[in-house]
């Protein structure tokens, strides 16, 4: 049994050699069929001379549409007056490009250099009609670390499962520098667009029907103004996500003597800590967090589409009233907007503060509240909502809740914010 058993062994040896050399084979001549379509794109500060970003991209039309990420030259997209777009080709020739349509919430943009007419070329890669099955061999393309196009084999793995917004888990290199570059299947044709990564071999791609429709809208739509489109999008995203978490099951849980909700959602993801193993600690303390595992880019400094909600119970038979009240507050004025944002883009917070009442019966529970909102300054549709309350009813016991919103209209904030106060109350 042990030779048979080492035979085997051999025997599957030259077999993995052959399958990866037929990977690398395929990889070359994919290469070499796609390299005069495939751009280096670099953002120019134009006071400098000097490359603020660089990454990936490819044609798409014989008349030299671009597709890449729209993270790739969002500072153009916002700074215009700052910066130029440059693209490099395989050859080594060097252009202007003009941006031409974005997809903010699917990190896309289309751009375009200039073709006369008889420089149109059947040289642009083909969008794929059908969907990767999972663990089909596909192949990233594009420039990592600024060393040069290359492509890098890899496997479909299908969606990532938390994500709201679509993405395509790769496993293989994505690499900076690589963002914007198309990912295809073993007939050129292309099925992803390279966005992120998380290291060790896992790479998130976007999903070529994202591509198609932003194409499709582009050819109906013609050129858009940028800040508009972007300001649509974003308003339209966060619609269908508080629409979709208005409209989910919220299931209540227990935390202490409270009760809280938890929406029941495949992207919103929760976790949960206690100290309760602190025999000797001064007061109980017990949180519950959930949260969107996505956001939005806008620029390096701006960031939105998220929601967080949080809740804290605290309960102390060991501190004096004052002390209790001291870290009480200490806990409710630790809250703030969660997204990362410049100043200049947002107005400051201002806020409304109230007592409320949780729910009209026996297990309702009395709070000061605030709710406090600030404005994007290029998007005047768009707000950042925070929502805090503590409860003021129990001795030497409370329940802290929270939530923020990035990125919302005013009448959805709104909605979600009665759903919540409604959802809090002590345990029944």
């Amino acid at each position: 049994m042990k030779k048979l058993l080492s035979l085997c062994f051999c025997l599957l040896i030259p077999l993995s050699l052959i399958t990866k050399a037929n990977a690398g084979e395929q990889a070359e001549q994919l290469f070499k069929q796609l390299a005069p379509s495939l751009y280096q794109i670099k953002l120019i500060d134009i006071a400098s001379g000097e490359k603020s970003s660089i990454g990936s991209a490819f044609q798409i039309t014989e008349d030299g549409l671009i597709a890449t990420n729209y993270h790739v030259i969002s500072g153009f997209a916002r700074h215009p007056e700052k910066y130029k777009i440059e693209y490099l080709d395989n050859s080594g020739n060097t252009g202007l490009l003009t941006l031409k349509s974005v997809d903010i919430v699917n990190d896309l943009a289309l751009v375009k250099r200039d073709v006369d007419e008889n420089q149109t070329t059947n040289n642009y890669f083909k969008i794929s009609a059908t969907t990767p099955i999972k663990g089909e061999q596909l192949y990233s393309l594009g420039n990592p670390h600024d060393l040069g196009m290359i492509v890098v084999p890899g496997t479909y793995n299908g969606l990532k499962k938390e994500s709201f917004n679509e993405r395509i888990h790769f496993t293989g290199s994505v690499n900076s520098g690589m963002s914007g570059g198309p990912v295809v299947n073993k007939n050129a044709e292309v099925v992803g667009i390279n966005v992120a990564t998380s290291g060790n071999q896992i790479g998130f791609l976007v999903p070529h029907t994202k591509l198609v429709k932003l194409f499709s809208d582009y050819q109906e739509l013609g050129g858009q103004n940028i800040v508009e489109q972007m300001a649509t999008q974003l308003s339209a995203n966060q619609e269908k996500l508080l629409n979709s978490m208005l409209n989910s099951q919220w299931q209540m849980r227990q935390l202490g003597n409270g009760q809280i909700p938890i929406i029941d959602a495949p992207f919103i993801r929760c976790w949960g800590d206690s100290n309760s193993d602190k025999t000797e600690a001064l007061y109980f303390a017990a949180v519950a967090q959930c949260a969107l595992d996505d956001d939005i880019y806008v620029d390096s400094r701006f960031f939105t589409g998220m929601v967080e909600m949080e809740f804290r119970y605290i309960e102390s038979k060991k501190l004096s009233t004052t002390k209790f009240y001291h870290l009480y507050q200490n806990l409710f004025s630790r809250a703030g907007a969660n997204n990362q944002v410049d100043k200049d883009d947002v107005s400051e917070f201002e806020c409304a503060h109230n007592t409320i009442t949780t729910r009209a019966d026996e297990h309702g529970m009395a709070a000061k509240s605030a709710f406090c909102t600030r404005a994007y300054k290029d998007f005047p549709k768009l707000f950042d909502v925070v929502f805090i309350s503590a409860s003021v009813d129990q001795q030497q016991q409370g329940l802290i809740s929270y939530f923020s919103l990035s990125g919302v209209e005013q009448a959805l904030s709104q909605a979600f914010t009665e759903k919540f106060i409604e959802a809090v109350s002590w345990k029944q």
